[in-house]
């Protein structure tokens, strides 16, 4: 009997890369992103063994970091991400950064060191756990092969909880290459689906409101939660606009709805005098009104109240005072506050529908004057951000997945958009560049393989070129259309906008141009393994209303 136990022991065990696999399969991951080194051959041999899980190469860490962002953010699951020891980490960071800005739920691998001979100080060994700290939720090193179970389930529980983002854990090869029997247990099943509570009380407050005089704003956290029905639903009972956040992850609200006011200015002054022509405000989500220059005052006015919804009780009460806030899923909990809305709004209904009614005859308005001016600026000798952006708008439809990282056109392209569903828009929600392109390669998979636009500007582009060569090779139907304009045009239209500057009164400007030599970003393509269309002027060319433009920026 002890013999037969033993034999059945032996068979039954496996190195740790194994165990770790079995774990992710188990978890239902499909992809495992990364760019592999000496630390990593145990993965990846051990996939050889594992083909239902399928490893997405990126030729750069900052790439790899951004394929898993938006894999996760597109399929609203953690992605898996394994990096290579201190350097391949430190690459990562920026985008990993970024990630942690976005509340982007993944877990974060790399491989370290054999933990055998890191007292000698070895090639490639680096404390992994203090590099990584400042980017995630938490980090921290498995010890031997028997804790993967825990930790691996740990990390993908906590990138999920509110608020998500990566947390991170450090793998030694001989933690992936020692033998165990450890079992990997089961899958746990947790309802995130809280409902807040004070809901009656809170729709008491929004009916409350005079009509005309509430604002709602569907942050990031909407999109999360997939609640943009249950949204729609609460500005039409209230008569309500719905604004996005200033500098959004995502349009998370459809673009077509006569309710959408497009997203807030990036400057307090700016929000500030939008919510002045309101006495209060339903915020959805947290981290809706941010700043990135400094402007005098706050960006909600005295005399606005704010109302707050989030699943994230840190953001609550965080800057603003409010009136009320109610910590809960968020459409779980709108689902619930609708009947409450409804009994309390009941008196004013007939306002509200007023109000529905002007806002979509000002919404229509609104949108000619657009294309109006668009249509004034389409002769001129080189073509506008304006135009740019209708035209790009145009081509790509209402139902094709947009990544954004074309900083100089993104405001505009916003305004363009008419789509019905509220899942078409994608934005540098971090700020650090580089994110875009290889973004727009896990948007797709995290899409099933669907076709994805990934607008780029120029200087953005230089980050991260090496997803050309992914989506090419992985067969993705992703189009990267470069925004050219040889410049870092949003710099220097700031700094155009301060009388003191020795730029503004000169019109000259340091580390701004990207020419001289010119960036050839169709040869860069075709290098890539990508098809690359333009003509032969890295700047637009107007031409016939913008029909028979030659464009060097598009290449995919």
């Amino acid at each position: 009997m002890l013999k037969r136990f033993s034999e059945l022991n032996e068979r039954s065990a496996r190195r740790g890369a194994d165990v770790l696999l079995e774990i992710l399969s188990s978890e239902g991951v499909e992809y495992i992103f990364g760019n592999p080194g000496t630390t990593e051959l145990p993965l990846i041999d051990a996939l050889l063994r594992k083909p239902d899980l399928k490893y997405i190469l990126a030729l750069q860490e900052a790439s790899a970091v951004a394929m898993a962002d938006g894999y996760a953010q597109a399929a609203r699951r953690p992605a898996f991400l394994n990096l290579h020891t201190a350097g391949g980490l430190g690459h990562g960071m920026g985008n990993l950064l970024n990630a942690s800005v976005s509340q982007t739920p993944m877990v974060v691998t790399a491989g370290q060191q054999d933990s055998r001979h890191t007292v000698s100080d070895p090639l490639l060994f680096g404390d992994l756990v203090r590099i990584a700290e400042p980017a995630v939720k938490w980090a921290r090193e498995v010890a031997t092969v028997d804790q993967l179970p825990v930790l691996v389930r740990r990390a993908f529980h906590d990138a999920s909880a509110a608020p998500a983002g990566p947390v991170f854990l450090s793998l030694p090869m001989d933690v992936m290459e020692e033998m165990s029997t450890v079992g990997i247990e089961g899958r746990s099943h947790i309802d995130r689906n809280a409902v807040a509570g004070s809901l009656p009380q809170l729709a008491q407050h929004l009916a409350a409101v005079e009509p005309g005089r509430l604002a709602i704003i569907a942050g990031d956290e909407v999109h999360t939660s997939e609640a943009a029905e249950e949204v729609a639903a609460a500005a039409e009972a209230l008569g309500a606009p719905v604004y996005g956040s200033s500098w959004p992850s995502h349009i998370p609200f459809p673009t077509s709805h006569p309710l959408w006011a497009g997203n807030f200015p990036t400057v307090a002054r700016g929000m500030a005098e939008i919510l002045s022509r309101y006495d209060a405000i339903f915020a959805l989500g947290g981290k809706s009104l941010i700043t990135i220059l400094y402007t005098e005052g706050s960006a909600v006015p005295p005399g606005c109240d704010v109302f707050q919804l989030s699943a994230d009780v840190r953001d609550l009460g965080r800057t603003y005072v409010t009136k009320l806030s109610v910590v809960g899923e968020i459409k779980a909990s709108l689902k619930a506050l609708l009947p409450h809305l409804s009994e309390a709004t009941k008196s004013n209904r007939g306002a509200y529908a007023t109000l529905l009614q002007k806002a979509q005859e000002e919404r229509a308005a609104q949108r000619r004057s657009l294309s109006e001016m668009a249509d004034a600026e389409m002769n001129r000798t080189l073509t506008t951000p304006l135009v740019a952006a209708r035209e790009a708008v145009r081509a790509i439809g209402p139902d094709v997945a947009i990544v954004d990282e074309a900083v100089a056109t993104s405001g505009h392209v916003r305004k363009f958009l008419n789509s019905q569903s509220p899942n078409q828009y994608s934005f540098i929600r971090g700020g650090g560049l580089g994110w875009g392109m290889p973004a727009a390669v896990g948007c797709s998979l995290g899409l099933g393989r669907a076709p994805v636009v990934c607008l780029v500007g120029d200087g953005a582009a230089m980050y991260s070129p090496q997803a050309l060569w992914t989506a090419a090779h992985e067969k993705l139907p992703v189009t990267f259309v470069v925004m050219n304009n040889r410049e870092y045009n949003v710099l220097k239209n700031f700094m155009r906008t301060q009388a003191d500057y020795v730029a503004a009164k000169t019109n000259r400007f340091i580390a701004m141009d990207i020419q001289q030599p010119e960036i050839d970003y169709l040869s860069l393509a075709r290098a890539m393994g990508a098809r690359a269309t333009g003509g032969t002027s890295s700047r637009y060319r107007a031409g016939n209303r913008g029909r028979n433009r030659e464009r060097q920026h598009e290449s995919g």
